[in-house]
C-alpha cells in the first residue's frame, strides 16, 4: 500500500492564519540604554522601527517577581500607573531622543514570544514577534529583531528566604533608582563582587542603613576602588560566611543569623550574588546560546536578522568566573539548609523533595515515585533540569523559575559531582511572561483556521490527511505512525 501522501491537507492550517497587526524593517526588545541606542540607530538608518519595553510591569507582576526579584519590598507607589510611568520616563530622558528620530515606543508592553518558520513550523506568514499589554494581544511581523532584555537576578536558598524582604540586586536598583519606591530601611547585602559593592553604595547614597555584606568565600572578591569606597561608609563585611538562619515576622525578615552565630537585624536581604542575562526568547525560538562563565552563564550564539545587545549579550570580561562564584555560593547553602528548605516557592519543593525526585507534599507519592531518588535518577542518564522539572514541579510556578531554575540546575551538578556546564540549560517556552488568559482568549482565528480544529485536536489522528479519515488508510497510517498504541 502506498502511504506517500502527495495531495493537499484541505484542513492544514498553512496559509490560513492572519496577517500580523503591522510590520517592521526592525524590532528592538528592550528599552535600556543598549536597545534605545539600537533604535535610534535603526531610525537614522531609514528603518521602521519598534521599540518595546514591559516597564512599568504591574504591582502584581512585581509581586511574583517579574521580570526581577523585587522580594516584597515595593511601596504602594508601583501600583499608580501613571506615576510610574512618568518615573521612567524622568529617569530615562534618551526615550524621548528616540521617539523624535521616529521610533515608535510601546511601554509596559511585554514580548513574550518569537516566532519563525522552522522544523515543525510552516504555518506563519513571516517571523513574528508576539506582544501583549494591560488590555490583549497581537502580533507584528519584522525583517530584523534585536534583544536588549538585560539581565535578571540571581536567587540562592537559604533557611527563611521564601519570607518578604529577600529580593535581587538588580529589582533594588530599580526600585530606588528609577521608581523611588522601595520600602525598606535596613539591608544586608550577600557577595563581595562588584555587583554587590555597588548595590551596597547605592543603598548609601539613597540613605538607607547597610548593615553589612557577607561573602561565603575568604577574602573580597571585587574591584579594589569599589572595596575601598564601601570600607570608608563603614559598612561591616563578614567573610567565610553565609546565612545559617533567619527570623521573620509579619512584615517579613526581621534580622538573619552567620554560620559563625553572628545576628544581624535587617528588614531586607539584597541578594548581589550575580546577575543572569535575560536569555528567555533567544531560548524559547531555539536560537543557539553557549555558556561563557567570565560573561555570567549562558549567551546568545549570534544567528542572522537576531542580535542581542547590552547585559542580554552577556556581562562585561573582567576575567571573573561567574560560574564558580555562584557554585561557592550554593555549596555553602547545601550544608546549611536543612531538608524542608523551600527550593522552589511557586510549587513549595523543597531541598528533600528536589534532592529525592518527588513531587510537592499536595500531590500523590505512588510507591513507585517514592522509590526514587536522585541516584537512581542519575543511573538511568545524566541529570536534565527539565525532567528534574516533570517529576517534581520545581520551576512551573507563576515566577516561570526565575527563582530556582539557575540555583537548581546547580545543585544537580553539585548532587551528581559533575561541571556546571555539563547540566542542560533548563528550557524556556512562550510565553516568556505570565500572561493571563483573558489577554490570549481574544486570540485571532479566522474561520479557515478553525474549521477542522476536531481533527488537529485529537491527538491520535493528527497526521492523518482529513480525506483518509475513516477509511483503511487511516489504520495504515495509525499502524506506520504508532506501532503497539492502540493494541
Amino acid at each position: 500500500m502506498d502511504l506517500n501522501f502527495t495531495g493537499t491537507d484541505v484542513c492544514a492550517i498553512n496559509g490560513t492564519r492572519s496577517a500580523p497587526e503591522a510590520k517592521y524593517d526592525l524590532v528592538v526588545i528592550g528599552a535600556g540604554p543598549s536597545g534605545i541606542a539600537a533604535a535610534i540607530e535603526g531610525a537614522a538608518n531609514g528603518a521602521s522601527v519598534l521599540l518595546v519595553d514591559e516597564n512599568p510591569v504591574s504591582g502584581a507582576l512585581m509581586g511574583n517577581d517579574t521580570p526581577l526579584y523585587f522580594g516584597g519590598r515595593m511601596t504602594a507607589a508601583t501600583q499608580n500607573s501613571d506615576r510610574m510611568l512618568e518615573a521612567i520616563f524622568m529617569s530615562m530622558p534618551d526615550l524621548e531622543k528616540a521617539m523624535e528620530a521616529g521610533v515608535e515606543l510601546l511601554l509596559g508592553t511585554t514580548a513574550w514570544g518569537v516566532y519563525r518558520n522552522g522544523p515543525g513550523v510552516q504555518s506563519l506568514p513571516e517571523q513574528v514577534v508576539g506582544l501583549a499589554d494591560a488590555e490583549r494581544s497581537w502580533i507584528v511581523g519584522f525583517d530584523r529583531i534585536v534583544l536588549a532584555t538585560g539581565a535578571r537576578d540571581l536567587a540562592i536558598a537559604f533557611p527563611g528566604w521564601n519570607q518578604p524582604g529577600v529580593m535581587g540586586a538588580a529589582a533594588l536598583q530599580m526600585l530606588l533608582s528609577r521608581y523611588g519606591a522601595f520600602s525598606g530601611r535596613r539591608i544586608v547585602v550577600l557577595g563581595s563582587h562588584d555587583l554587590a559593592l555597588e548595590t551596597a553604595l547605592l543603598a548609601k547614597e539613597h540613605g538607607l542603613d547597610v548593615a553589612a555584606l557577607v561573602e561565603v568565600r575568604d577574602d573580597p572578591q571585587g574591584d579594589a576602588a569599589l572595596l575601598a569606597k564601601v570600607t570608608a561608609a563603614g559598612i561591616a563585611t563578614y567573610y567565610g560566611q553565609s546565612i545559617a538562619a533567619s527570623k521573620g515576622g509579619l512584615d517579613g525578615i526581621e534580622s538573619i543569623t552567620l554560620t559563625d552565630g553572628t545576628n544581624i537585624a535587617c528588614d531586607t536581604v539584597c541578594v548581589a550574588i550575580g546577575l543572569i542575562p535575560s536569555i528567555e526568547l533567544v531560548d524559547a525560538m531555539h536560537g543557539p546560546r553557549a555558556l561563557n562563565a567570565a560573561r555570567g552563564g549562558y549567551i546568545p550564539a549570534g544567528e542572522a536578522n537576531v542580535a542581542a545587545v547590552g547585559l542580554c549579550a552577556g556581562l562585561p570580561d573582567t576575567g571573573f568566573d561567574h560560574v564558580a562564584y555562584r557554585m561557592d555560593w550554593v555549596r555553602a547553602a547545601l550544608r546549611v539548609n536543612a531538608p524542608d528548605t523551600i527550593i522552589c516557592q511557586c510549587e513549595e519543593v523543597t531541598l528533600a523533595d528536589l534532592i529525592g525526585i518527588q513531587p510537592p507534599n499536595y500531590l500523590p507519592r505512588p510507591a513507585a515515585i517514592q522509590a526514587r531518588s536522585l541516584d537512581t535518577l542519575l543511573d538511568d542518564g545524566p541529570a536534565n533540569p527539565d525532567q528534574i522539572k516533570r517529576l517534581t514541579r520545581s520551576g512551573m510556578g507563576v515566577c516561570q523559575g526565575r527563582r530556582c531554575r539557575d540555583q537548581v540546575a546547580m545543585m544537580l551538578a553539585i548532587e551528581s559531582d559533575k561541571p556546571f556546564g555539563t547540566i542542560p540549560l533548563a528550557s524556556h517556552r512562550a510565553p516568556v511572561r505570565p500572561l493571563p488568559l483573558k489577554i490570549l482568549a481574544e486570540w485571532d482565528e479566522p474561520a479557515a483556521m478553525d474549521a477542522a480544529w476536531d481533527v488537529w485536536f485529537g491527538i491520535p489522528t493528527q497526521w492523518v490527511p482529513v480525506e483518509d479519515i475513516g477509511t483503511e488508510y487511516q489504520d495504515a497510517h495509525r499502524e506506520m505512525l504508532y506501532t503497539g498504541m492502540y493494541k
